[in-house]
């Protein structure tokens, strides 16, 4: 029985009693078309300067650029100013509108989702993002950004997120509409206890509701940290400040405790004790600061080990600047203890794996991929000296992505 090929006219009357010859001369007919595609790949990887500006406009921005945009970031980029073509792409709205709305608000809630209204914690981390804020305050300053001269729009109100739903509804953009102010002054919460975007309404309605506040604590390492609590499980650190509402032998078994949840607690414990003054009140819909009083969910349970640690106050301390979590590159400069969540905010927000985080996600972002190999690894590494370098400048971060991945 006899197979007939038409491809390239070569293969009529090959017999299925010849697949050896057959397959010879079907790679003969294919060779010259995988030559042309060979030659074709270095050359897309190469990209022209046109190319490269397309691209990096349409991932920083999401948008087709303009005819004359797109010119003069072209010719920024044949004349070696990759960064500065970055810079033009970021000039479009819709950097701001889409692309860093979509970036943080996967951060402001449990499930991790970019589908949700626009809020205080993504509004202000835009807006540190374009004022190139330094970005290692996003967890310890007392910093806000609402919305101003947009009509219609309701105000500021620490009770609700109306303000901002209808700031996002309007139309208007948050690269002109957003200004700075600080929560102390919006909201009425003192200065010391403000923390960032985790004193954020956003946040504290994610985080701080109901449970033991230990949320807060495990989402902040999550998102500006780049690490979960199965990554930072430390056995060997002392369990003196583990509050009572762990059991010390889960189903009678002492050894669980010892293995398995003291990895956790005897760190994160110590650590989110800086919270105990916060709460979010879901029938007045805000944050609520209690100087000076332990909120009562860090009592819940506490029949579960009576002996274990009563909480008295905020004050923390940073179990893990010992031990294997040490290579989270901890600040030798700042004391590993202190009062309050600013202060631990500072704590976190001034190691060395917050700055890779943040680079990391840029990266991701950008460049739609994790770093996958040597060479990208070590642009990371360059960005986040560069990024600890120049400030803790977000925006830079974003330009620097676009200019690695702009030949992809």
């Amino acid at each position: 029985m006899r197979m007939y090929s038409n491809i390239g006219g070569e293969y009529r009357g090959a017999t299925r009693t010849e697949p050896g010859r057959f397959g010879a001369r079907l790679r003969r007919a294919l060779l010259p078309g995988l030559v042309v595609l060979a030659a074709l790949l270095p050359a897309a990887a190469a990209a022209d300067p046109r190319s490269q500006a397309k691209r990096m406009h349409d991932r920083l921005a999401g948008v087709p650029p303009s005819a004359a945009v797109l010119n003069d970031m072209a010719a920024d980029i044949a004349a070696g100013r990759t960064i500065d073509a970055a810079y033009a792409a970021m000039e479009n709205r819709a950097f701001y509108d889409v692309t860093l709305k979509n970036f943080a608000m996967p951060w402001t809630n449990r499930d991790q989702t970019m589908f949700a209204p626009l809020n205080d914690y993504v509004a202000t981390v835009i807006g540190m993002v374009r004022d190139d804020v330094s970005f290692d305050g996003v967890l310890s300053e007392d910093i806000l950004y609402v919305g101003s001269g947009v009509a219609g729009v309701p105000a500021f109100s620490a009770s609700s997120n109306a303000h901002y739903e209808a700031l996002e509804s309007s139309g208007a953009s948050l690269k002109s509409a957003l200004v700075r102010t600080t929560q102390s002054s919006a909201t009425g919460l003192a200065p010391d206890a403000t923390a960032g975007v985790m004193t954020s309404r956003a946040a504290a309605q994610a985080f701080f509701v109901a449970g033991t506040n230990r949320a807060m604590f495990r989402y902040t390492l999550l998102n500006h940290l780049c690490v979960d609590l199965e990554q930072v499980q430390d056995p060997t650190r002392p369990p003196d400040r583990v509050r009572q509402d762990v059991s010390r032998s889960p189903g009678g078994d002492s050894r669980v405790f010892l293995n398995n949840c003291v990895a956790c607690h005897a760190g994160m414990d110590p650590l989110a004790q800086a919270f105990a003054y916060y709460d979010y009140d879901e029938t007045a819909g805000r944050l609520v600061h209690t100087a000076g009083q332990v909120r009562p969910k860090y009592f819940n349970n506490d029949d579960t080990f009576p002996p274990g640690f009563v909480t008295p106050d905020d004050s923390w301390e940073n179990y893990w600047r010992k031990g294997r979590n040490s290579l989270l590159g901890w600040d030798g400069s700042l004391p590993g203890r202190g009062q309050g969540a600013k202060s631990m905010g500072r704590e976190l927000a001034h190691t060395e794996r917050f700055a890779r985080c943040q680079v990391e996600k840029v990266f991701r972002n950008v460049c739609f991929r994790p770093p996958s190999d040597a060479t990208d690894r070590a642009r990371v590494d360059a960005m986040t000296a560069s990024f600890k370098s120049n400030g803790y400048r977000l925006k830079r971060v974003f330009a620097e992505a676009a200019t690695y991945c702009s030949g992809d």
